[in-house]
């Protein structure tokens, strides 16, 4: 597998289009970090990190509005791919549906939202756009 992080966003997106509750993907420290910030804002029901084997995986319980079934997460789009990085300083960082969806970055002080960056002033490379 040559984007694990791309794998990562095409298990979640396939997840909610088949409408599943749970989904297990492999775990990385970078997968981890992300699946914290989906959590943190309220794109996800639930995660648990399982440590079964050398690597582990991540549970994640995904959101839905109880009365339509629609999900929390309307789409989730890789930026920075290993074939083409994408990096924004926090002067031109992109704002994802004009502030209503975040941007997570990988900076030097770890992995946030386009806002925290923007807020201490921090550059960093896309990761991906989540809304």
């Amino acid at each position: 597998m040559t984007d694990p992080i791309a794998d990562y966003l095409t298990r979640l997106r396939n997840a909610i289009k088949a409408g599943h509750r749970v989904v297990e993907v492999p775990a990385s420290n970078l997968k981890k970090e992300i699946t914290r910030i989906l959590f943190e804002k309220g794109y996800i029901l639930s995660y648990k990190f399982v440590e079964d084997g050398p690597q582990g995986t991540i549970k994640i319980a995904l959101k839905y509005d109880p009365v339509n079934k629609v999900n929390a997460i309307k789409c989730l789009q890789r930026v920075s791919t290993p074939g083409l990085r994408k990096y924004a300083g926090y002067r031109d960082m992109p704002r994802v549906l004009n502030g209503l969806g975040i941007a997570i970055l990988s900076t030097s002080k770890g992995v946030m939202t386009d806002k925290e960056a923007r807020g201490q002033q921090l550059g960093g490379e896309v990761i991906c756009y989540v809304y």
